[in-house]
Protein backbone atom coordinates (compact mmCIF):
# COMPACT_ATOMS: atom_id res chain seq x y z
CA UNK A 1 0.00 0.00 0.00
CA UNK A 2 2.56 2.67 0.61
CA UNK A 3 4.18 1.91 -2.49
CA UNK A 4 1.24 2.78 -4.39
CA UNK A 5 1.00 5.33 -2.34
CA UNK A 6 4.33 7.23 -3.14
CA UNK A 7 4.01 6.13 -6.82
CA UNK A 8 0.55 7.99 -6.79
CA UNK A 9 2.14 11.36 -4.95
CA UNK A 10 4.32 11.34 -7.50
CA UNK A 11 2.02 11.05 -10.52
CA UNK A 12 -0.02 13.57 -8.89
CA UNK A 13 3.35 16.42 -8.83
CA UNK A 14 4.43 15.50 -12.42
CA UNK A 15 1.11 15.95 -13.52
CA UNK A 16 0.79 19.70 -11.80
CA UNK A 17 4.47 20.32 -13.03
CA UNK A 18 3.07 19.07 -16.50
CA UNK A 19 0.37 21.48 -16.24
CA UNK A 20 2.21 24.27 -15.05
CA UNK A 21 4.48 24.24 -17.91
CA UNK A 22 7.68 22.35 -16.41
CA UNK A 23 8.98 19.09 -17.44
CA UNK A 24 10.57 16.81 -15.37
CA UNK A 25 13.30 14.28 -16.31
CA UNK A 26 14.39 10.63 -15.03
CA UNK A 27 16.19 12.15 -11.55
CA UNK A 28 13.77 14.34 -10.80
CA UNK A 29 15.10 17.99 -11.83
CA UNK A 30 11.69 20.09 -13.34
CA UNK A 31 12.85 22.61 -16.25
CA UNK A 32 10.05 25.10 -17.41
CA UNK A 33 9.20 24.51 -20.79
CA UNK A 34 10.81 27.41 -23.02
CA UNK A 35 9.55 27.89 -26.60
CA UNK A 36 12.87 29.50 -28.67
CA UNK A 37 10.47 30.05 -31.71
CA UNK A 38 8.23 32.32 -29.62
CA UNK A 39 8.55 36.42 -30.07
CA UNK A 40 8.69 38.24 -27.39
CA UNK A 41 5.40 40.63 -26.49
CA UNK A 42 5.69 43.90 -28.59
CA UNK A 43 4.69 46.65 -27.23
CA UNK A 44 1.56 49.14 -29.01
CA UNK A 45 2.78 49.65 -32.01
CA UNK A 46 0.35 52.41 -33.23
CA UNK A 47 0.36 55.68 -34.02
CA UNK A 48 -1.45 58.97 -35.07
CA UNK A 49 -1.97 58.93 -39.39
CA UNK A 50 0.96 60.87 -40.51
CA UNK A 51 -1.22 63.74 -42.63
CA UNK A 52 -1.16 62.12 -45.44
CA UNK A 53 -2.80 58.90 -44.48
CA UNK A 54 -5.99 60.63 -43.77
CA UNK A 55 -7.23 60.22 -47.38
CA UNK A 56 -10.24 58.39 -48.21
CA UNK A 57 -12.94 58.05 -50.63
CA UNK A 58 -16.45 57.02 -48.97
CA UNK A 59 -19.45 56.10 -50.96
CA UNK A 60 -22.59 55.20 -50.25
CA UNK A 61 -24.71 52.03 -51.53
CA UNK A 62 -27.98 52.45 -51.79
CA UNK A 63 -28.67 55.48 -49.10
CA UNK A 64 -31.90 56.05 -47.67
CA UNK A 65 -34.08 58.92 -49.37
CA UNK A 66 -36.63 59.38 -46.48
CA UNK A 67 -36.47 58.01 -43.17
CA UNK A 68 -39.34 58.34 -40.08
CA UNK A 69 -38.29 60.43 -37.23
CA UNK A 70 -35.52 58.63 -34.64
CA UNK A 71 -35.90 55.84 -37.44
CA UNK A 72 -33.05 53.49 -37.12
CA UNK A 73 -31.08 51.47 -39.94
CA UNK A 74 -28.29 49.99 -40.91
CA UNK A 75 -26.47 51.35 -44.21
CA UNK A 76 -23.84 49.96 -46.17
CA UNK A 77 -20.41 52.79 -46.82
CA UNK A 78 -17.83 51.46 -49.21
CA UNK A 79 -14.31 52.98 -47.26
CA UNK A 80 -11.20 52.75 -49.86
CA UNK A 81 -7.31 53.88 -48.86
CA UNK A 82 -6.70 56.63 -50.78
CA UNK A 83 -3.51 57.27 -48.82
CA UNK A 84 -0.21 55.72 -49.41
CA UNK A 85 -0.12 54.64 -46.05
CA UNK A 86 -1.72 51.49 -43.96
CA UNK A 87 -4.32 52.23 -42.24
CA UNK A 88 -4.34 49.69 -38.76
CA UNK A 89 -7.82 49.65 -37.95
CA UNK A 90 -7.17 49.13 -34.21
CA UNK A 91 -5.42 50.69 -31.72
CA UNK A 92 -3.82 50.52 -28.54
CA UNK A 93 -5.66 47.88 -25.85
CA UNK A 94 -8.97 48.55 -24.76
CA UNK A 95 -9.06 52.57 -24.98
CA UNK A 96 -9.74 52.62 -29.16
CA UNK A 97 -7.01 54.93 -29.62
CA UNK A 98 -6.22 55.33 -32.81
CA UNK A 99 -8.88 53.17 -33.80
CA UNK A 100 -10.34 53.59 -37.49
CA UNK A 101 -13.98 54.10 -37.68
CA UNK A 102 -16.60 55.26 -40.05
CA UNK A 103 -19.12 57.49 -38.43
CA UNK A 104 -21.81 60.19 -39.48
CA UNK A 105 -23.23 63.37 -38.43
CA UNK A 106 -26.69 64.93 -39.15
CA UNK A 107 -26.87 68.30 -41.11
CA UNK A 108 -30.01 70.94 -41.79
CA UNK A 109 -30.48 70.89 -45.74
CA UNK A 110 -30.63 74.70 -45.76
CA UNK A 111 -27.07 76.12 -44.74
CA UNK A 112 -25.74 72.59 -43.78
CA UNK A 113 -25.69 73.47 -39.94
CA UNK A 114 -25.13 70.85 -37.79
CA UNK A 115 -27.49 69.05 -35.92
CA UNK A 116 -25.85 66.28 -34.78
CA UNK A 117 -22.05 64.87 -35.00
CA UNK A 118 -22.16 61.84 -32.46
CA UNK A 119 -24.80 59.53 -34.19
CA UNK A 120 -23.13 56.23 -35.27
CA UNK A 121 -20.13 54.39 -35.47
CA UNK A 122 -18.72 51.46 -36.76
CA UNK A 123 -14.47 50.25 -37.37
CA UNK A 124 -13.00 48.73 -40.38
CA UNK A 125 -13.32 45.14 -40.62
CA UNK A 126 -9.38 44.71 -41.36
CA UNK A 127 -6.00 46.98 -41.78
CA UNK A 128 -6.35 48.48 -44.82
CA UNK A 129 -3.44 48.79 -47.86
CA UNK A 130 -3.37 52.12 -49.97
CA UNK A 131 -5.86 51.31 -52.58
CA UNK A 132 -7.83 48.49 -50.84
CA UNK A 133 -11.14 48.74 -49.93
CA UNK A 134 -13.86 47.11 -47.30
CA UNK A 135 -17.35 47.61 -46.67
CA UNK A 136 -18.87 48.52 -43.39
CA UNK A 137 -21.87 48.52 -41.85
CA UNK A 138 -23.32 51.70 -40.09
CA UNK A 139 -26.22 52.32 -38.31
CA UNK A 140 -27.66 55.57 -38.43
CA UNK A 141 -30.37 57.02 -36.48
CA UNK A 142 -32.46 59.83 -38.05
CA UNK A 143 -32.89 63.46 -36.26
CA UNK A 144 -35.99 63.49 -33.93
CA UNK A 145 -37.16 66.42 -35.72
CA UNK A 146 -39.04 66.26 -39.25
CA UNK A 147 -37.30 67.75 -42.31
CA UNK A 148 -34.74 67.86 -45.03
CA UNK A 149 -31.47 67.04 -43.68
CA UNK A 150 -27.63 66.10 -44.99
CA UNK A 151 -27.01 62.71 -44.15
CA UNK A 152 -23.36 62.94 -43.94
CA UNK A 153 -20.37 60.14 -43.71
CA UNK A 154 -16.92 60.07 -42.67
CA UNK A 155 -13.65 58.20 -41.42
CA UNK A 156 -12.27 59.05 -37.71
CA UNK A 157 -9.04 58.16 -36.07
CA UNK A 158 -10.23 57.58 -32.72
CA UNK A 159 -8.57 60.47 -30.36
CA UNK A 160 -7.07 62.49 -33.12
CA UNK A 161 -8.47 63.73 -35.78
CA UNK A 162 -11.64 63.19 -38.65
CA UNK A 163 -10.46 62.61 -41.85
CA UNK A 164 -12.71 65.87 -42.98
CA UNK A 165 -10.39 67.23 -40.76
CA UNK A 166 -7.21 66.83 -42.87
CA UNK A 167 -8.90 67.51 -46.18
CA UNK A 168 -10.20 64.43 -46.94
CA UNK A 169 -13.65 64.14 -48.27
CA UNK A 170 -17.12 62.79 -46.95
CA UNK A 171 -19.40 61.43 -48.58
CA UNK A 172 -23.08 63.42 -48.39
CA UNK A 173 -26.69 62.60 -49.04
CA UNK A 174 -29.77 64.11 -48.83
CA UNK A 175 -32.33 62.44 -46.72
CA UNK A 176 -36.25 63.56 -46.19
CA UNK A 177 -37.42 63.12 -42.27
CA UNK A 178 -40.70 62.42 -42.54
CA UNK A 179 -43.43 62.03 -38.89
Amino acid sequence: MRVRYRSHFWMTILSALLLAGCTSDRSGTTTPNINVNTEPERPCASVPLSDNGYKAKITLNDPPAKLRAGEKQIIQVKVQNASDVLWKVRGCGDDNKFYIAAGNQWLKAEGELLVTRMDGRHGLPDNLKPGQDAEVPLQITAPKEPGEYILEVDLVQEQVAWFSDKGSPTAKVKVAVVQ
